[in-house]
């Protein structure tokens, strides 16, 4: 008979610590169905369906979340809620978890439970968020979007070159994009706040990928091939000259020239030898430059601020930035609807000894009446204004601050005319800087080279800009004989009238001394020509020399309109004879 003992007895060795091999394999089961179970559950937390389940997320930033590109895309991949939020590691993930009891917490106090008290906690909610993020260097971000990964190629060229930054300077995902999948509160960050945010991180440097640094080698081997092939095309123009003029001379027929536009010189210069380069004016709202150097308004401050140009970033952007101006999506509260938000012009540019020629050419826009005027018209007398500014160009000793990156936007402040902190009619009545100013017709664009301080952030309730905080009579004529100052040429397209001007500590206009406009409507598109002269002794003029480069900006004010209801180009570089310029005058 066999002995019943001996069924257990491979059950019953030890195997470890005194534990029986029976009892080992009873709390493995017991754990696999625990593990099992407590996995399912886990993972069941982790859908969409639960994060929504209750009525605070779903009212709130799940319907936010539907309307961004990580609920619906080209690609059709859908991040979900756990996608962001929720670690893929297990250990940080069980963290997670734990943490999300606290939320839970909340629900059951009510703290959260409707949109307004949702509101309320939305800021804090994000932070908390935000610097997360930042700790774990975006993880959660880099589950799908790795560098290592992404074609330059198919970026956005302000996409290519802040992911450049980025990467050598230690920055994350969360330093740029913020507020992607639902509204926007980082608007509500101090900048003291902001940038402790976007603070590079040494900790998150990372070597250039492959296909990053072959893009990088291609656009460097590309600008030596331009230049060695534009000294090239010079030496080979030398030569020609040269022959020409040791050839043996012949008479030849006369040519008769083009013919002349009223008696500007421009219109015998001959355009059609020119090369024209497009340049996109677009709408811009009340996006002042305290609004560039705000984070919260402006993600770019960051990059524009250490050295970044407007059009570095912006470059073939301007339709997109228009459209979403115009409609008041973005930095506009005044509305006209059916505007137009972006203008597309040709830009030519000649010189000889004495001048500066250019012509610009655009298509004319459908009318579309400014609602808030008797009208429609806010300027009935001009259906169009055509504005030019210039200022010098230097690295080292530049004469208006940030000129050379963001062109005439210098100008553009938040407390002038139909913008959002424009003192009323009483407050600057009062001002004793009423008594140095022309105040007729509101206040006009100034520059900071004319004011004590300027106030960008507007904390605490402060009015941003800087209006009435002018200098001394001495410090302002100081900065005019030095040159720090915008120079401003000007065309009226109803009365024809050529003026030249400048701003410094507020737009003075003048006669058009120094420049000549014509202009015309032939067909639909609007001509434009420009002869100015190169050299000036008058107050307010910028000397032009042949072998400098300098800043040159456009503005259209389109469809009778006035004040900051127009298009603006980005700051370019006006050179002469010189392929390496924006904007190149050809000599004629």
């Amino acid at each position: 008979m066999a002995n019943p003992s001996r069924k257990f007895g491979l059950l019953s060795r030890k195997v470890l610590l005194g534990t029986t091999l029976g009892v080992a394999l009873f709390f493995m089961i017991v754990g696999v169905i625990f593990w099992g179970g407590f996995n399912t559950a886990m993972e069941m937390t982790n859908t969409l369906d639960f994060c929504i389940s209750c009525h605070e997320m779903e009212e709130n930033v799940y319907r936010e979340y539907q309307k961004t590109i990580h609920y619906t895309n080209r690609s059709g991949v859908r991040a979900t809620c756990s996608d962001c939020h929720v670690p893929d590691p297990w250990v940080h993930k069980v963290v997670r978890k734990i943490q999300a009891s606290n939320e839970v917490f909340h629900k059951i106090l009510g703290t959260i439970d409707t949109p307004e008290k949702f509101d309320k906690k939305r800021l804090k909610m994000a932070k908390n968020v935000w610097k997360a993020m930042k700790a774990t260097d975006s993880r959660e971000c880099r589950n799908c979007h790795d560098y290592d990964s992404m074609n330059p190629e198919d970026q956005k060229k302000r996409s290519r070159k802040q992911h450049i930054n980025g990467m050598k300077a230690g920055n994350t995902c969360i330093d740029c994009h913020k507020g992607i999948a639902h509204s926007k509160v980082h608007d509500q960050l101090t900048e003291e706040e902001m940038t402790a945010l976007e603070q590079p991180d040494p900790g998150n440097l990372r070597p250039i990928p492959p296909q990053w640094q072959a893009f990088i080698d291609a656009q460097e081997q590309g600008k030596k091939a331009d230049k060695n092939e534009e000294e090239s095309a010079a030496t080979e123009t030398a030569a020609e000259t040269a022959a020409v003029e040791s050839a043996p001379v012949e008479t030849a027929a006369p040519t008769a020239a083009p013919a002349a536009s009223g008696d500007n010189p421009a219109a015998s210069i001959d355009w059609a030898s020119i090369e024209p380069r497009e340049v996109g004016l677009f709408y811009t709202g009340q996006a002042s430059m305290e609004w560039v150097l705000k984070g919260s308004d402006h993600g770019g401050k960051r990059a524009f601020v250490t050295g970044d140009r407007c059009l570095d970033c912006h470059e073939d952007e301007e339709v997109d930035i228009g459209d979403l101006i115009v409609v008041g999506d973005k930095a506009e509260e005044t509305v006209i609807p059916d505007k137009r938000g972006s203008i597309m012009v040709n830009v030519q540019a000649a010189h000889d000894a004495e001048n500066l020629y250019m012509r610009f050419q655009w298509e004319d826009g459908e009318h579309t009446p400014v609602p808030f005027i008797d009208g429609g018209k806010m300027d009935p007398e001009n259906p169009v204004k055509l504005a030019i500014m210039l200022a010098t160009d230097s690295e080292d000793d530049p004469k208006v601050e940030y000129a050379e990156r963001s062109g005439c936007w210098q100008t553009c402040h938040h407390d002038i005319n139909y913008m959002p902190h424009k003192p009323d009619e009483a407050t600057m009545n009062a001002s004793p800087a009423a008594q140095r100013l022309d105040l007729s017709n509101g206040i006009t664009k100034y520059l900071k080279e004319s004011r004590t301080e300027i106030e960008i952030e507007g904390k605490d309730g402060k009015v941003r800009g800087g209006w009435d905080k002018l200098k001394s009579e001495a410090e302002i004529q100081a900065a005019l004989d030095n040159g720090s100052f915008m120079d401003l040429l000007r065309y009226k397209s109803g009365s024809g009238e050529s003026e030249d001007g400048y701003i410094l500590a507020e737009r003075v206009m003048n006669g058009g001394q120094g420049v000549n406009f014509t202009g015309s409507n032939d067909n639909g598109v609007w001509t434009v020509l420009m002869t100015r002269k190169l050299t000036s002794d008058q107050p307010g003029d910028i000397s032009m020399s042949t072998d400098q480069w300098y800043n040159i900006g456009f503005a259209i004010h389109d469809d009778y309109t006035s004040s900051r209801f127009h298009h603006v180009s980005l700051g370019f570089k006006l050179g002469f004879d010189d392929e390496d310029a924006e904007i190149n005058a050809i000599g004629k």
